[in-house]
């Protein structure tokens, strides 16, 4: 079933006077068939207005659009069945992840043809040697990558880590590089997996992918730490911005929280705003912070 949100502008009045004013609002409906003053109730309660007097749209239209997470109206997930959503980018020898960071070089130790010697007929096997470094593909930042002393990769919490809640922010239509706290105030993220939806994966592994990516400001990691987020994933060459200098305000408040950072992540556009499960588990590795990881959401 396809997904509708009204566009409109609107003027509300309040019955102990003053007003508020929207313009090109966006709004999840619950379906294609709704008028237009159920759309002016919608609003309201999604808003969490009190004492209005009256609504009033203009500019009124239905489109089909995917839903963004808006109050009282039901995330929806495809199919009745359980559903897992890769979010990892392929990893092959040669991927450029990160401007100036090393590729990944795969090296046979053992090759088919050399170990048919070593075993009986017709029993084979071949295993190789990855010279790799831990930025590579979609990867998760432990508080040791950004804090000498910091808890590394063995030692995260794997209930931190696997099958969290997780709310989506579809944002591939914003206007700007840096996404504000404001963003995240209409969720409870508590508990939560905060996946970042941008759309700059559609460039991974090419050179478009390293140059003008969103990021998020300072201000929206403050807020996410505060607010209880376990964790933030971004579809994004990296979590902060890498044209303002050497800084990293993002991954210094974040890490320091015991906030986990996931970056790369792709196919963000298939998750529902709420709903999925998230699940991204480095390997329990002694003395790293950051590695590879085999990110997915289930619906």
């Amino acid at each position: 079933m396809p997904d509708y949100r009204a566009h409109f502008d609107a003027v509300v009045e309040f019955v102990n006077g003053g007003s508020l004013t929207a313009e090109g609002f966006r709004l999840d409906l619950p379906s294609a068939d709704v008028t237009e003053a159920e759309v002016g109730r919608l609003f309201v309660q999604h808003l969490g207005l009190a004492l209005v007097g009256a609504v009033r749209l203009s500019g009124f239209s239905v489109v089909e659009e995917a839903h963004r997470g808006s109050r009282g109206i039901q995330t929806r997930v495809d199919g009745a069945a359980r559903r897992v959503v890769d979010l990892s980018h392929v990893i092959r020898a040669g991927l450029v992840t990160y401007p100036g960071l090393p590729a990944p070089v795969v090296t046979p130790h053992l090759t088919y043809a050399d170990s048919r010697a070593k075993y009986a007929p017709g029993t084979e096997f071949a295993m190789d040697i990855i010279t790799m470094i831990g930025n590579t593909g979609t990867y998760l930042d432990a508080p040791y990558h950004r804090y000498e002393g910091g808890t590394d990769l063995a030692g995260l919490d794997l209930a931190t880590l696997v099958d969290l809640p997780a709310e989506v922010f579809h944002l591939t239509d914003a206007t700007s590089r840096g996404i504000p706290a404001s963003v995240f105030f209409d969720r409870d993220v508590s508990g939560a997996a905060v996946l970042v939806h941008t759309g700059w994966d559609r460039h991974f592994g090419t050179a478009e992918y390293l140059a003008g990516a969103p990021y998020l400001t300072h201000d929206a990691a403050d807020y996410l730490r505060d607010s209880g987020a376990l964790l933030v994933g971004i579809d994004s060459l990296n979590i902060d911005d890498t044209e303002s200098g050497g800084e990293r305000p993002v991954h210094t408040g974040l890490l320091a929280a015991g906030v986990h950072v996931v970056e790369h992540l792709a196919n963000l556009g298939e998750l529902p705003p709420s709903g999925a499960r998230f699940t991204a588990a480095p390997p329990a590795w002694e003395g790293l912070g950051t590695f590879t990881v085999r990110a997915f959401a289930l619906l």
